[in-house]
């Protein structure tokens, strides 16, 4: 094998580069990203950059001179995939034919818009560097923020706006926040979070349209015809795999959102083409070989190398279990969570200090946690879970711990 070709300059992009050198391969290496920026950490964008006291700059990964020197990469940057021709082995960029032996697919996901904000200025999803630095200054002159869509990235913005003193309301859909991610139970527990640091929270509600004057946003109009007054509108209405270049390929795609399937070790449907990240629809051994496409850090970092692993060395290939992890911070607290949601009961456990619990229950086994303000328990129960430990030692755990909690 001589050229292995990756397109996404994202964390498993970038996972993907240095996994190929750490395994021996001593070929070309491509990396083709839609950005003209160099992979940077996407995690910080909606926390700790957008504080008042946080980093003024996204720091990329790697210096470009590590890249192209140490790593011996070639960047194509600014030039996103435009096609695929798995029969010729050939991926299109700037209207030219790259070829590869081997392909990785990590180009991630695209926020869903709003329709009627294109091109009106205080409007904005938050995926990008360059969307974090514009919400950023929107916060610094001191913006009145609506948040629509109370999911992790919504609400951690919603927490930055409230940590500069302010006004901040969410508007979602759902009549529970995040009960699709994490259940109605724990979702009504993040709620409470929202209100207890007075962010305002308009729940079982849509949106409608955004006003504006001179192409500025002036407000958010609700389908109840009222409208709120905002001077910055984050969009927190999820995502969609970013894999429009792919369809006619030849490489499977799900029915549901057009992220790209992959059996357990990361191969999709074409040869010599393996997936990760946001952008990937997975086999976990661990749930039964349910497919999971998860838009988590540790996910793209893990999958990143592991196709990267695979493709230069598909003989030795091997299966992918891991127990999925995210976090998030609102309000100073920390919310953790490992495992899936898809449960057959959820059990909440609150404490006295605040802290919460939420486990997940398949069957007869643990199949998920969250945890609120309990950074030493989350990995226990993430060990469990990749263990099918049961579900009874599970809720006795859960039980000694608010036992300790109250002492």
């Amino acid at each position: 094998m001589r050229r292995l070709v990756i397109v996404g300059a994202s964390l498993a992009g970038l996972r993907a580069v240095e996994s190929a050198r750490r395994n021996g391969f001593t070929g070309e290496i491509v990396l083709v990203g839609a950005e003209e920026h160099l992979p940077y950490d996407r995690p910080p964008l909606s926390k700790a950059f957008l504080r008042q006291d946080g980093p003024a700059h996204v720091v990329p990964f790697r210096p470009e001179r590590e890249l192209r020197e140490e790593l011996d990469v070639d960047l194509l940057l600014g030039a996103p995939a435009e096609g695929l021709d798995t029969t010729a082995r050939e991926v299109t960029v700037a209207g030219m034919g790259l070829p590869y032996d081997a392909l990785v697919i990590a180009t991630g996901a695209t926020p869903r818009s709003l329709a009627g904000t294109a091109g009106v200025a205080g409007v904005h999803a938050l995926r990008t560097k360059d969307d974090a630095v514009s919400i950023r200054n929107g916060l610094d002159a001191g913006a009145r923020t609506v948040v629509i869509g109370a999911g992790f990235i919504g609400s951690e913005v919603a927490s930055a706006a409230r940590g500069r003193g302010l006004p901040v309301t969410v508007v979602e859909a759902l009549d529970v926040p995040l009960s699709r991610a994490i259940g109605s139970e724990a979702g009504l527990a993040c709620a409470e979070l929202h209100r207890a640091n007075g962010t305002e929270l308009r729940l079982g509600t849509g949106v409608s349209g955004i006003e504006s004057t001179g192409s500025r946003v002036t407000g958010v109009r609700l389908d109840s015809g009222a409208a709120l007054p905002a001077d910055l509108v984050v969009l927190g209405i999820g995502v969609t795999p970013a894999t429009g270049w792919l369809e006619g390929s030849g490489v499977d795609l799900h029915e549901s959102d057009r992220g790209v399937v992959c059996d357990a070790t990361l191969a999709t449907s074409a040869p010599g083409v393996y997936a990760a990240g946001d952008v990937a629809h997975v086999a976990n051994p661990l749930f039964d070989g349910e497919l999971m496409r998860l838009e988590h850090w540790t996910n793209a970092a893990e999958q990143g190398a592991a196709a990267a692993r695979h493709a230069v060395d598909p003989a030795g290939a091997r299966a992918l279990a891991t127990v999925p992890y995210f976090w998030s911070d609102w309000y100073a607290h920390r919310l953790q969570f490992v495992g899936t949601a898809r449960a057959d009961e959820v059990a909440v456990l609150r404490r006295d200090d605040a802290g919460l619990v939420a486990l997940y229950r398949r069957g007869d086994r643990i199949a998920g946690a969250l945890t609120v303000d309990r950074p030493k328990e989350i990995m226990k129960y993430r060990k469990r879970i990749a263990d099918s430990g049961p579900w009874t030692e599970a809720l006795a755990f859960a039980d000694a711990g608010k036992a300790s909690a109250t002492a």
